[in-house]
């Protein structure tokens, strides 16, 4: 992803550089009039951290809610990313329920959207995760569905 500087995802690291190198060694100079350091970075949806974050904020919600059905991400309508201590998601998802209750504790890749009209439910959530990697440890500060 370049945002007027270079962005490289290895793993679960960001790095952001100034400059870049050509195919044949040379550096290049980029601006950096676009882009603030420490600021949100715009991600695409199906990146694995996105899809991940996503997970970690329907479980979150799961968990929260007195529903007797689990819900599971239909779709993820955008998402950003921030370098601070540790990566910083923000991610706009839409949640539906499925078929599959709480007390089972399945896998929900396994549970199908619910198909009865009366249960069918949906929601847009804004979810906030906060990875840190290195200590093993996921924050969902922020959970709000409408």
């Amino acid at each position: 992803m370049f945002f007027g500087g270079m962005v490289i995802i290895l793993g679960s690291s960001l790095l952001l550089c100034d400059g870049t190198r050509d195919l044949a060694g040379r550096n290049r100079q980029v601006s950096n009039a676009m882009f603030k350091p420490g600021a949100p970075i715009p991600v695409k949806i199906n990146d694995p951290g996105v899809q991940r974050a996503a997970r970690f904020g329907v479980y979150k919600y799961n968990n929260m809610s007195n529903d007797i059905f689990l819900f599971k991400v239909s779709h993820v309508i955008k998402a950003t990313v921030q370098v601070v201590r540790g990566m910083k998601y923000k991610v706009d998802v839409d949640i539906g329920r499925t078929v599959c209750r709480k007390r089972m504790h399945p896998d929900l890749d396994r549970c199908d959207f619910q198909k009865n009209k009366t249960l069918k439910q949906s929601f847009q959530c804004d979810f906030e995760v906060w990875l840190i990697p290195w200590l093993h440890e996921v924050h969902v500060p922020v959970c709000i569905c409408q």
